[in-house]
């Protein structure tokens, strides 16, 4: 829970407003509905989508999610899981009475563990889920780059610090300009790993 919510965050916060969801709807899906961290996911989504619709000027969706975002967040421990929630339920009810706001004002960071992570700061695991949200964001094949994070936790396993993988996977997180020409090369580091475990087992 704490990597999917530290790596939302930080999608959020470096802008990607519609991707910042999909770091947390397969365990929001998970939940037994109305439990508190159902609550929490569930109004961090509604979140992330007003924030996103109110920057696509359609203003009534933005203000249904608005509210109903601030009405699952109400009642949660200011500090939630680690999560500063005041300023994110201000935001809504503000974004409620006037979705024209994020045409003024960027929306209020989510602030995790006292910090508000970006991409440039977040560690190893909430990267690698960050990884899958931005590669179905920018239209980016997945397959790859969840064999990717797969060799790259087998290697952190085997005491490999600097694996390849790894590396590659902070880059395509981080470095908006090179993206494609990393996805590139991760693709072809994963196939030749994958012929190389083929050859292995072929042996066998």
């Amino acid at each position: 829970m704490r990597d999917r919510l530290r790596a939302g965050a930080a999608v959020f916060n470096d802008g990607y407003y519609h991707a910042a969801h999909d770091a947390w709807e397969d365990r929001w899906l998970e939940l037994a509905s109305d439990s508190d961290d159902e609550r929490l996911l569930h109004g961090l989504i509604q979140y992330t989508a007003a924030v996103y619709h109110a920057r696509e000027r359609n203003w009534e969706g933005a203000v249904g999610l608005a509210e109903s975002g601030g009405e699952y967040l109400a009642g949660l421990p200011a500090d939630y899981r680690g999560l500063r929630l005041e300023p994110v339920r201000s935001f809504l009810a503000r974004l409620a009475a006037d979705p024209e706001v994020v045409e003024r004002r960027q929306p209020v960071r989510i602030e995790h563990e006292g910090t508000a992570p970006t991409l440039a700061d977040i560690g190893f695991e909430p990267t690698a889920v960050a990884a899958v949200v931005l590669a179905e964001e920018f239209g980016y094949d997945e397959e790859p780059i969840e064999r990717a994070r797969t060799y790259a936790r087998r290697d952190l396993e085997a005491g490999e610090d600097d694996s390849r993988f790894i590396t590659l996977l902070f880059d395509f997180v981080r470095e908006d300009d090179h993206r494609g020409i990393i996805v590139q090369r991760l693709t072809d580091h994963v196939s030749r790993r994958r012929a190389r475990e083929e050859d292995v087992e072929g042996l066998f």
